[in-house]
């Protein structure tokens, strides 16, 4: 069956290791650290696949090289095998398992954080590495199996991804009473377009949130973590979860109803590889286990 494929020299572990790193790095001098002698040896084992598969697996990009579409087959065919291997041989050696979760700034500090720190799941034989990275990212890095895990908030996920539903929840606009002493009184301000907001630019994108963009924000920010920190400041009111609640003693804030936000519900939905579970049964345990400790109650 496989008597083609070892006819000639050309294809191992080792070259396919050097095409994964120049993959994952972006660039062989990246992948290699600037390590002359390195950067030699990928270039040459990259080569070698090249004449072994007689295609072209690189391409010149700018200063640099990236990956042909078929570089990034080989890329994925040959990370499905070497994780298949790897978690093999970590069975063998009876290893902890490592699972490797994408999610917002704000989602890790609030439901994973917890959820890894809990002693029950460090006395476990899990490890689980977080990473902050953006839905579309997400999606690229699990059809990669870079990621083993994410949690989005789009609705729709490419084939062959898969989606649960962990929670929902909605966003509130928070006022320092330091600005307004009413709801009313900000209310006004706000259709004038004379509340100062800081708002979360990279998840309230990703929400679909985008009806406050022409108010001109004071401050914009990556995530709604930083636009709390902001707001608590007591000078700006902001957009926040339902899940976030200022830290401030007393009465300092207050929730402004707003019926564009009050009528848009979000949700956090965990996603996979199904493939992820065929090189590994451990991963529909961690899956299993992920849904529900982090479902949203």
């Amino acid at each position: 069956m496989f008597s083609k494929l070892f006819a000639e020299s050309g294809l191992s572990l080792d070259r396919l290791k050097a095409l994964l790193a120049v993959a994952a790095a972006g660039s062989i001098v990246k992948a290699t650290a600037g390590d002359p002698v390195r950067q030699s040896q990928y270039s040459r084992q990259i080569k070698e696949l090249e004449d072994f598969f007689r295609i072209k697996l690189v391409e010149r990009h700018g200063k640099g090289i990236r990956l042909t579409q078929n570089g990034k087959e080989l890329a994925r065919i040959s990370r499905f095998f070497l994780l298949g291997l790897s978690n093999f041989q970590r069975g063998c050696l009876s290893e902890e398992q490592t699972f490797r979760i994408g999610a917002s700034a704000t989602f890790i500090r609030e439901f994973l954080v917890p959820m890894v720190s809990d002693p029950k799941v460090l006395q476990s034989h899990t490890r689980y590495i977080v990473e902050t990275a953006s839905d579309d990212v997400i999606e690229r890095r699990l059809h990669d199996l870079t990621l083993d895990f994410g949690v989005i908030t789009q609705t729709e996920i490419s084939r062959p991804l898969q989606l649960k539903q962990l929670g929902k929840w909605r966003l509130k606009l928070w006022v320092p009473r330091a600005l307004h002493k009413s709801e009313k009184s900000a209310e006004t301000a706000l259709k004038e377009k004379r509340l100062p907001l800081v708002l979360a630019g990279q998840e309230l994108e990703a929400c679909g949130v985008h009806f406050f963009n022409d108010h001109e924000p004071r401050v914009i920010c990556d995530n709604f973590l930083e636009a709390l920190a902001a707001m608590e400041t007591k000078g700006l009111a902001s957009i926040l979860p339902d899940f976030l609640i200022p830290d401030a003693p007393g009465n300092a804030f207050f929730q402004m109803r707003v019926p564009a936000l009050e009528s848009r519900v979000i949700h956090y939905r965990l996603a996979w590889n199904p493939r992820l579970l065929r090189l590994n049964p451990h991963t529909i345990r961690s899956r299993d286990f992920l849904i529900g400790s982090l479902r949203l109650h």
